[in-house]
């Protein structure tokens, strides 16, 4: 949702004093230095008081967000369908979508979340990150954790090392130049992993995010009743974990409010990622 636009009329510069002796205005307090000081001022405050009424809407209706685990910056690895298991209880999940940013989907995928007052990590590919990079910023600017997913979600096995370090470089480029810092973690396309991607990514102290259970939500024929048969039957089997879903899925943005639902009813935690600050 878009703050109120704020209109300004425009202002005539004041004259040059060019009588002798006058004094001349102070470095950066110029004119426009003011007006960008107050504009300033007014963004603050603005995403103050969306952040408030954002907390205010939040309570025991939403789903909500449980707590926040802090992870360091190194080359762990996590997830029981290949590595260990993050330190979460019974009952307790973490939400994490992959392929977008999607402009025709993401932005139903925050939407959902902001509705429950649920926070997720999102795994970005590079190429969508080139195109889309203002919706990779509001996935940041609304509270939720991001790493990369490949450049173009290639199948990695099938290329030389060369070409697999190739991807992995453009994707942590494009991820530097939209965020300003390096990416915390990476996410395998189709989940295949190779040693020497996880011999770079270790180096690099960027952590392997796999999964716990997934819903297999990438059919395009795949409807909401479907998904949530599929949560409902993963969460059974699991208990915890990470859930792994697609964003730039068009069937789950529009079951993502079901699916939330799901959660809800069934007793489950949300609990959120996110990485120490790069150094």
């Amino acid at each position: 949702m878009h703050g109120p636009t704020i209109k300004r009329m425009a202002r005539r510069h004041p004259r040059p004093d060019h009588r002798p002796g006058a004094a001349s205005p102070r470095p950066g307090r110029t004119p426009t230095y003011r007006r960008q000081k107050r504009m300033r001022l007014i963004a603050l405050l603005l995403a103050a008081f969306a952040g408030t009424a954002s907390a205010a809407a939040c309570g025991p209706d939403q789903l909500n967000t449980e707590r926040t685990i802090t992870l360091k910056r190194e080359g762990a690895a996590y997830g029981t369908n290949q590595h260990a298991a993050l330190p979460l209880q019974p009952g307790e999940v973490v939400l994490t979508f992959d392929d977008g940013p999607s402009p025709e989907n993401t932005p139903l995928v925050l939407k959902a979340l902001a509705d429950q007052c649920a926070k997720a990590t999102f795994f970005l590919e590079g190429q969508h990150l080139r195109t889309s990079p203002d919706l990779a910023r509001r996935e940041i600017s609304e509270g939720h954790s991001v790493g990369i997913h490949s450049d173009t979600h290639p199948h990695l096995t099938q290329l030389s090392p060369e070409q697999q370090l190739d991807d992995l470089a453009r994707a942590r480029a494009a991820y530097k130049t939209v965020f300003g810092v390096e990416t915390p973690a990476y996410r395998f396309p189709f989940l295949e992993e190779t040693p020497t991607m996880l011999d770079a990514l270790k180096q690099a102290n960027i952590t392997v995010a796999s999964i716990d259970l997934g819903i297999n939500d990438w059919i395009p024929e795949d409807t909401t009743d479907i998904l949530a048969q599929r949560l409902n039957a993963s969460l059974d089997k699991a208990g915890r974990g990470i859930i792994l879903m697609h964003d730039a899925n068009g069937p789950t943005a529009k079951a993502l409010p079901t699916l939330l639902k799901v959660l809800k009813d069934k007793g489950y935690k949300v609990v959120h990622l996110e990485w120490e600050p790069a150094p």
